[in-house]
């Protein structure tokens, strides 16, 4: 089973540089990456706002969307007359070319974060949802046609998530060491679907007809160290592992939400970031599906004067569930008080990625 990293957050400077961003992201966007980020802001910042985020990921290798498309069309031609042996040939055609198509997995997700950086006690409100989706065929091999397409199906599984927290860092001395150290309680909402629809009926957009839902409290934990122009860090994402069962449909899958912990260092001049992330942990996901992810990521950006932004990355999944990808970006921030980042993976043929987000400070 191949799926798409869902916890990729949809920011456009942390996705144009490998989709790092545990040593290097901002404060805005801490909550999302390493809590401990929140307290690292310049001594003019006051304020904060990032919205909105969003970012989606396709991954669909043998372009399966168009053939289900194309075959739903020659079934309604082969309905309305039997008799087209055209329509009946490509019917099957169509068939048999998802016999052998891999699995299709979509993911998109939304953010928003407001951010209060002051010293005694930096804080970001935050709040992020995706769904993650995978679908993959199921060709009967029945010898007639109707008989055929109305035994083919799609089986489709997914996991949609929302969270609402808080964000709280203080940046301190610890033995003649500068460190930031940070915590984020927040609330969880999990839901997961799973369903098998006939080829004439799927639409991927239908997803959300079978619903399991829990709701959970949950903790993200991080530190940095800082010297110089180099960061070193620490991310705990989830302290408490959760699990989330489907619905009986073809048996029951279980989603496992668990502890994600990444370690990072970065080095950053005034015009120029270079970053790297490591997942210690794998995120294994649905429990019954070969769909672990364990992420190596690489990312530098360029900054011309404060006003615009160059990024360039590369992303490696330990576990050759994902290809590696390439990821690219751009940022306009006119008098630093308006960023605007958008950001591109390519993974190979239908395999990509796209993702923006909008942020105000002040």
């Amino acid at each position: 089973m191949v799926v798409n990293a869902a916890t990729v957050v949809p920011d456009g400077r942390g996705n144009g540089m490998g989709n790092t961003g545990v040593p290097s992201a901002d404060y805005l966007l801490a909550p999302f990456y390493n809590p401990a980020l929140v307290a690292l802001h310049r001594d003019s910042d006051k304020f904060g706002v990032l919205f909105p985020g969003v970012g989606v990921r396709l991954r669909d290798t043998d372009d399966t969307l168009d053939t289900v498309d194309k075959l739903q069309d020659e079934i309604k031609a082969f309905e309305a007359n039997p008799s087209d042996s055209g329509a009946e040939a490509r019917l099957n055609g169509y068939l048999d070319q998802l016999v052998d198509d891999k699995t299709l997995g979509v993911n998109g997700g939304v953010i928003a974060a407001i951010a209060l950086p002051v010293d005694v006690l930096s804080t970001n409100i935050f709040t992020r949802g995706y769904a993650e989706i995978i679908a993959k065929s199921d060709v009967s091999s029945w010898n007639d046609t109707q008989t055929r397409y109305e035994n083919s199906g799609v089986d489709v599984i997914a996991f949609g998530y929302a969270e609402l927290g808080v964000a709280i860092a203080k940046r301190v001395n610890v033995l003649g060491e500068d460190v930031s150290i940070g915590v984020s309680p927040k609330f969880q909402t999990m839901r997961t679907y799973k369903q098998a629809i006939t080829v004439e009926d799927f639409d991927i957009s239908d997803y959300d007809k079978s619903e399991t839902k829990k709701n959970a409290f949950n903790v993200d934990l991080g530190a940095v160290w800082i010297y110089e122009q180099f960061r070193a860090g620490v991310a705990v994402k989830d302290l408490f592992s959760q699990e989330l069962q489907t619905l009986d449909v073809g048996g029951v899958s279980t989603y496992k939400l668990n502890t994600q912990v990444t370690v990072s260092g970065s080095y950053a001049l005034e015009y120029f970031t270079a970053s790297t992330d490591f997942d210690l942990t794998k995120q294994k996901r649905f429990t019954d599906q070969n769909d672990d992810t364990q992420f190596l990521r690489f990312g530098v950006e360029g900054n011309a004067m404060g006003w615009a932004q160059l990024r360039l990355g590369y992303e490696i999944d330990l576990e050759d569930t994902l290809d590696n990808s390439v990821t690219f970006g751009v940022g306009i921030s006119p008098a630093d008080l308006v960023s605007f980042d958008l950001a591109a993976s390519y993974a190979g043929d239908n395999q990509y990625g796209l993702s923006g987000n909008l942020a105000f400070t002040f």
